[in-house]
């Protein structure tokens, strides 16, 4: 296969239940250290389980005067971008603006406070409801405050393709800095899943875990017991760069995006394909765009909801494109899912994998599901080539994301 440029990643901010910043997440997930746990800002409702980021103060970590116009998207999202900023060893202040674009994807932004400015207008009082409630939740903002609070003045827009935004917005991220649009790009994905209307709504579809009393062991991908996903939030921004920017300035690539493909199953609004064909060309043609062959790869880093179709359907793909399946895992088992974020996640986990040539567990997998005929990593981390590596996305929709990162 013909390779194409590959683009390089200089940084990367994380922002996940595990924890603030690169390493708590890191050594949490080595730990196989879960994070669901009873959450009371979803009291009363028939799931009340979820995954929250510890001891996220806004105030505290982007400052006051930020902080009071965002929620909690927003704020992580410009956190995890000034955290892989510093990571890239870039200065806002000495970059060439017009050439740094953003690109932060999205399933809803933030619900956050809209049930009490529901209720006020429900209840009469248009008058009382925030002005700021329509900039705090509209997909694109995060992007926006972003290139706000560090002067970026190159192409900037949100990206949503549901659960598989994260990588789709890497993955569009690679196209503007391969096209020579931009020098960087600020890319990645924010959500904060912890709303009473999303956990009422993927209730009411069957999606969630129901696990009450064991809220820790709920989140159960590839599992025989597994029974659905637990609602999370996080950000991760990685900083991409074309490497000859990279190389001119003296930064370090921590890894390379070689390859990105997408596709859309075309089956149902919600469902996967249970062959997993989108999936499974979405995997091909990031192996395309990468030139590499299904035998270059050195793990998967799977989607892995732990909903019995999805992690099904993710196992048909995988046989389908891999002759012999390299070892996969899943991070949802100990940071639950964060929807629109979960795909940036878990490539920049990816990238930190194939820094160590280390594959995280899947937490919770204490029997896995006889017809999941994949080798999944469980228990202990797993030593691996740090050579090539596959993290894919898949969401209502059908709409599929695959992205290839090699080793730098």
């Amino acid at each position: 296969m013909p390779r194409t440029h590959p683009v390089a990643v200089t940084g990367l901010g994380l922002v996940t239940p595990a924890g603030i910043g690169e390493q708590p997440t890191w050594q949490g997930l080595l730990a196989s250290r879960t994070t669901a746990a009873r959450d009371p800002v979803l009291a009363g409702l028939p799931v009340d389980i979820s995954c929250q980021v510890p001891d996220f103060d806004a105030h505290r970590l982007i400052g006051r005067h930020l902080a009071w116009r965002l929620d909690r998207a927003g704020a992580m999202a410009v956190l995890a971008a000034r955290h892989a900023t510093a990571d890239a060893g870039l200065s806002p202040a000495e970059w060439d603006a017009a050439r740094v674009g953003v690109v932060i994807g999205t399933g809803t932004a933030s619900m956050e406070r809209y049930d009490a400015e529901y209720a006020k207008l429900g209840a009469g009082r248009p008058l009382a409801v925030s002005p700021l409630a329509v900039t705090r939740s509209v997909p694109n903002m995060p992007a926006a405050e972003i290139a706000l609070d560090l002067t970026a003045r190159g192409p900037n827009f949100a990206v949503s393709t549901a659960c598989a935004s994260g990588t789709t917005a890497l993955g569009v991220a690679r196209d503007l800095l391969r096209a020579g649009t931009c020098d960087i790009v600020l890319a990645g994905g924010t959500e904060s899943a912890r709303c009473r209307m999303a956990a009422a709504c993927f209730h009411r579809m069957g999606a969630l875990s129901r696990r009450l009393g064991q809220p820790a062991a709920a989140s159960r991908p590839f599992d025989a017991d597994r029974d659905g996903f637990v609602l999370a939030e996080g950000a991760a921004v990685l900083v991409l760069e074309r490497p000859e920017h990279a190389r001119a300035r003296g930064a370090r690539p921590r890894a390379y995006v070689a390859g990105y493909g997408a596709s859309c199953d075309a089956h149902h609004f919600a469902a996967p394909d249970p062959e997993g064909r989108g999936a499974a060309a979405a995997l091909r043609a990031a192996l395309r765009d990468a030139g590499l062959d299904p035998a270059d790869i050195g793990h998967v880093n799977a989607h892995g909801t732990g909903t019995r179709l999805n992690d099904q359907a993710e196992c048909e793909a995988l046989r389908s494109v891999f002759t012999a399946p390299p070892p996969v895992t899943s991070l949802k088992g100990a940071l639950g899912h964060a929807m629109g974020a979960a795909g940036a996640i878990e490539a920049a986990v990816t990238v930190l994998g194939l820094q160590h040539g280390t594959v995280p567990p899947t937490a919770n997998l204490d029997r896995q599901d006889p017809d999941i005929d994949l080798d999944i990593v469980t228990k202990v981390p797993r030593t691996v080539a740090p050579t090539a590596a596959v993290s894919t996305s898949f969401a209502f929709g059908g709409q599929n994301a695959a992205l290839v990162l090699q080793a730098a």
